[in-house]
């Protein structure tokens, strides 16, 4: 942290004899690591060995710092002639950047509980030049023979045939700040509990809708400005022309009221509450109904918040469902998340059981193609070895070829 100072005019200096005071300001650089972490499982590493030299297995890409990164294991090494006998262990930068500055910390973990992990890092340590500068997207820090094969195959590092690597990224940032002459708080926007208190109130409603045998009372300008489709029924050319009772049709009651609720709260309800059952199951299911209604009124935002919330919820009893709604409502992500937990060898017996893996096979008969397919190829790929395109990365270079130079 250094500061700045910048002197316009000295008391007492040729520049201060027109003037009988003078101004000093100041400012200060701040650079700091803004940091994040990842946790790497490697399941089969007996089964990895004999993927070749160069080649390696992959992590999923996480964020810090506003970039992309992954960890890459190579369990026959890197290179032949460096590294025959050792496994390399890298952290890549996996998005665009030029000269992006971090601090890496590469641990293989003891799984025996003694805590005497393998630590290589940047961290809490003075360096001589400075953080690591990563050029372009693909280039590495890391070791080349991080570990002798035959030494680590003997340690407790090796568990159930099993390693955990974990990985910490500190991403060099610097700002300059000014004085701040002023501060004033400004308290966050609650226009959606104005809008919900509306609501509750029931002052000023001018339409109402029979959802089976309730009636709710609501207001055509609010749901007309946050669905296209309720404005083009109250207020387009076919319009309905008797807005004291609009019938709505293949809904369920609670779910109207909760469709109602995001369009004024901007919030999803309290699943369990509006059901009136505590269980995981029934939030489920009515995050599935709220996903198809906000899909039949155009909320673009319920439907993703409901496309989240049953990617965090799948479970062996509504998986199927889930997946079919996927499927008929375009939720692609979704969808992915169902494939790859219906996929796994422990889960697939026990899903083709349920209820829903009928209703499945009735309504979707496709996708049970596509899921045999996610089967079949999980079943050739246990180990998935990521490249970027058809090239992989190389030390010392990006995706294309550029040489970086690294400091190992």
């Amino acid at each position: 942290m250094g500061k700045i100072y910048r002197e316009y005019a000295k008391p007492g200096s040729a520049a201060s004899s027109s003037s009988s005071s003078s101004q000093t300001t100041t400012s200060t650089s701040i650079t700091e690591t803004v940091n994040g972490s990842h946790q790497f499982k490697i399941t089969g590493y007996s089964l990895s060995k004999g993927l070749g030299v160069g080649k390696y297995i992959a992590s999923d890409t996480f964020m810090v710092g506003g970039y992309a990164w992954a960890i890459y294991f190579y369990p026959d090494g890197k290179s032949v002639e460096d590294n025959a006998g050792y496994v390399s262990l890298f952290i890549a930068l996996a998005s665009e950047g030029t000269d992006v500055r971090a601090l890496f910390e590469l641990t293989l973990m003891d799984q025996s509980g003694k805590e005497r992990h393998k630590v290589h890092t940047h961290f809490g340590r003075s360096l001589e030049s400075g953080p690591y500068t990563l050029k372009y997207r693909g280039s590495m820090w890391g070791y080349k023979r991080f570990f002798k094969r035959t030494l680590l195959e003997q340690s407790d590092y090796l568990k159930d045939d099993c390693l955990s690597v974990h990985c910490s990224v500190g991403v060099v940032k610097s700002h300059t700040e000014g004085p701040k002459i002023i501060s004033i708080a400004v308290p966050i926007s609650n226009i959606g509990q104005q809008f919900g208190q509306l609501l509750e109130s029931g002052r000023r409603t001018d339409v109402n809708f029979e959802v089976e045998d309730d009636v709710f009372s609501a207001h055509k300008l609010v749901l007309a400005a946050r669905s296209p489709v309720f404005r083009a029924q109250l207020f387009g050319p076919m319009k309905d022309q008797n807005t004291q009772r609009i019938k709505v049709e293949d809904m369920k009651s609670p779910v109207f009221k909760a469709l109602l609720h995001f369009i004024y709260w901007d919030t999803l309800p309290d699943m369990e509450e509006l059901t009136g059952v505590n269980s995981k199951w029934a939030s489920t299911l009515m995050s599935q109904h709220l996903l198809a209604a906000a899909d039949r009124y155009g909320l673009e935002r319920l439907r993703l918040l409901c496309e989240a919330s049953l990617c965090d919820n799948v479970a062996i009893n509504t998986v199927a469902t889930t997946l079919a709604l996927a499927e008929q409502h375009h939720c692609f992500q979704l969808k992915a998340v169902c494939l790859k937990f219906v996929a796994m060898p422990e889960n697939l017996r026990a899903v083709m059981q349920t209820d829903g893996f009928e209703y499945l096979e009735e309504s979707c008969p496709s996708l049970l193609t596509e899921l045999l397919e996610y089967v079949a190829k999980e079943s050739e790929h246990s180990i998935v070895v990521c490249r970027y395109g058809n090239e992989a990365i190389l030390d010392g270079s990006d995706v294309n070829g550029r040489r970086v130079k690294q400091r190992l």
